[in-house]
């Protein structure tokens, strides 16, 4: 049943689309509370230089070397937001493509589970399908068996185990339909002098010989 392969196939990308999807989330999730350190961070520095020149403006510094020293801190805290600010929106870029990577991600995983149950649905009318002819053939192979010899029958389920469930095969234009090979022409002649109640045998697969109208005899 090729569902059954299909099914596998598709388990096995669903389970590595989802192993992929879950590295990303942890991947968000770290991305997430680096982009919130770094808001913090500018925050921090800004409201150290907002702290800073209040100061300054209201004539809180009047130290000459004080003031000197306060503007070149400022000077430096612009610089330090500057690169702060780098960090940041470099920070969100990659939680955005991490976004993005996971959403997509999300949507084949998605995909996949749909794939699967639809398989899953085929899968189950095809297996109930073949239980339905399966009982039905069981039926028949009972119904047709009875009133069978009992040492046939026990040569038949012997070889129908040994020769992959098919321990008898029809004699099709003088060819074995279980080995698909042709009978020797001398074998065919005692064949066709055979009496009609004999057990005929295959010589090269051993499985008992069905004679019909197509025989070729």
């Amino acid at each position: 049943m090729p569902e059954i392969a299909q099914l596998e196939d598709n388990e096995t990308r669903r389970k590595q689309l989802d192993d992929r999807a879950r590295d990303l989330r942890v991947a968000v999730d770290d991305l997430t509370a680096e982009q919130r350190k770094a808001d913090a961070d500018v925050e921090q520095v800004k409201t150290r230089r907002v702290r800073d020149q209040d100061r300054i403006d209201r004539g809180l510094v009047a130290n000459p070397k004080d003031l000197e020293r306060m503007q070149h801190e400022l000077t430096s805290l612009e610089r330090r937001i500057a690169t702060l600010e780098d960090e940041e929106l470099e920070v969100m870029a990659r939680l955005e493509d991490a976004q993005r990577d996971l959403s997509r991600l999300t949507e084949q995983v998605a995909s996949a589970d749909q794939r699967l149950a639809a398989l899953v649905v085929t899968r189950d009318e095809k297996q109930a399908e073949i239980d339905t002819t399966l009982a039905q053939v069981s039926n028949e192979r009972a119904a047709g068996a009875e009133g069978m010899p009992e040492d046939l029958m026990a040569l038949y389920e012997k070889l129908r185990a040994a020769k992959g469930g098919i321990g008898a095969a029809a004699l099709h234009q003088r060819r074995c339909t279980g080995c698909q090979l042709s009978i020797d022409a001398s074998e065919l002649v005692r064949i066709k002098n055979a009496a009609s109640d004999e057990v005929l045998r295959c010589e090269e697969c051993s499985r008992i010989l069905v004679r019909t109208s197509e025989s070729g005899l």
